[in-house]
């Protein structure tokens, strides 16, 4: 969704924020505290301090991601700080209210599973609204822009470290529960940013370049670009035709260029980002 009014897009992000902040507090309430499942990061110390010392999950959200987000006023942009405070916040909320599936079940690696499902959706939700749920995903930011390991994959490094010295609490069964959760999540919030804005990159080379560009354009309603090109073997100019386009566009437009040209040579490769300013929301 392309949002150009300011504000709008503002209220929009918030409201992503929110909804991502209620699915990763049902993760937490009806999947991985009622089954004594760990986690990573700062959620990982709520469900210590609950299991230990009976300390209630929102208060130490609220408190440790608190220091962390001061921590990202350093490194990261106060746009994305602002967001994380505000997932924070609601986060928090959601934490306090009731359980709402009082789900529970003795075949523990199903919660593990649909908990780290819900969190990587969660996560990946509140990160297109630009913001983070700051505790290690703040860490996982800094470390994707410094030093470009995906933010999946970053999030369950820090996550590790918390989750599994967590098996003296919640024992070893337990804590391989966890990892479990923490792999599935990473799993998904990697495919989930991957997935955002992803498009398709059609590349043609063919001798019906005018026809095809033309069929093209007015099907599509949008730029192509022609890229001149030269082939090494016989030294002629040929030129390719390049346009971006989405899926559904893709399998109607390469049927449309055989029937023009049957011999043309036609190469779909999956691209993630059409816009620069999204790069930052699918690493």
């Amino acid at each position: 969704m392309i949002i150009n009014n300011k504000r709008a897009l503002i209220a929009w992000n918030g409201l992503q924020i929110i909804l991502g902040a209620f699915i990763y507090a049902v993760a937490i309430t009806d999947f991985l505290i009622p089954h004594q499942i760990g986690e990573g990061g700062v959620t990982g110390l709520t469900t210590i301090g609950y299991y230990a010392l009976n300390i209630p999950p929102a208060l130490t959200n609220i408190v440790a991601n608190g220091i962390l987000i001061l921590i990202g006023f350093r490194f990261l942009d106060r746009q994305t700080v602002g967001y994380s405070l505000w997932a924070v916040i609601w986060i928090s909320i959601f934490l306090k209210l009731p359980r709402l599936l009082n789900y529970h079940t003795t075949q523990t690696i199903i919660p593990a599973i649909a908990g780290g499902v819900l969190m990587g959706i969660a996560i990946g939700v509140i990160f297109r609204g630009g913001g983070t749920i700051a505790g290690s995903t703040i860490l996982a930011k800094i470390m994707n822009r410094y030093f470009g390991m995906m933010t999946g994959s970053a999030m369950l490094f820090f996550d590790l470290i918390v989750a599994i010295p967590s098996g003296f609490i919640i024992g070893f069964q337990n804590m391989l529960l966890t990892i479990v959760e923490l792999y599935v999540g990473a799993a998904v919030l990697n495919r989930f940013l991957s997935k955002f804005g992803a498009r398709k990159a059609v590349t043609i080379i063919t001798n019906q370049t005018e026809e095809i560009t033309y069929e093209l354009s007015q099907r599509l309603k949008q730029g192509i670009t022609i890229i001149n090109a030269k082939g090494y073997y016989h030294q002629e100019k040929q030129p390719m035709i390049y346009v971006i386009c989405t899926n559904k566009q893709a399998a109607q437009l390469v049927p449309l260029i055989s029937e023009i040209d049957p011999t043309a040579v036609v190469v779909v490769d999956d691209v993630h980002s059409v816009k620069g300013e999204s790069i930052g929301k699918i690493l």
